[in-house]
């Protein structure tokens, strides 16, 4: 169970309360940065790890719902992965890092087109695929900017 709540906190972020997703979100921001900054992650290797991510966080937070009830605020490994999925093959640089960020937050948060509905979706799955959906559309819309050198 330890091993459940570390990875569905992301390694205690949950904890931190109020926030804690956007805190699990700029964590993920600093990791993705630190590890590389400067131009494009290598895209096997960021695919797999956002991959990986993903489907570790549902059956994480699969099992820690039967403790701490539906999509318990505690859950910020999707935030992770959503944020994972947003940056995925774009250039890493603090100003696409940002972008990145607020615009994950705002489907987030919000959950426009569709991404509510995924949290119907049950156990882990719908405490995930709502932040999938937002890392999707965050890292289509990104993808546009550089694609058409926009910023």
């Amino acid at each position: 169970m330890l091993f459940h709540k570390l990875i569905s906190t992301s390694l205690g972020i949950g904890y931190i309360g109020k926030g804690a997703g956007t805190v699990a979100a700029v964590f993920c921001c600093v990791c993705w940065y630190l590890a590389w900054h400067g131009g494009y992650p290598p895209i096997l290797v960021s695919l797999a790890i956002t991959i990986l991510i993903t489907f570790i966080g549902v059956w994480s937070s699969t099992v820690v719902e039967q403790i701490w009830g539906k999509d318990p605020a505690r859950v910020v490994i999707d935030e992770v992965a959503g944020m994972c999925i947003s940056l995925l093959f774009l250039p890493v640089n603090v100003k696409y890092l940002l972008y990145a960020l607020i615009l994950f937050r705002f489907f987030d948060i919000i959950k426009p087109f569709f991404i509510r509905k995924m949290e119907l979706l049950p156990g882990g799955w719908g405490i995930m695929m709502d932040d999938v959906l937002a890392g999707v559309y965050t890292n289509i819309l990104l993808s546009a900017v550089v694609g058409f050198n926009l910023f």
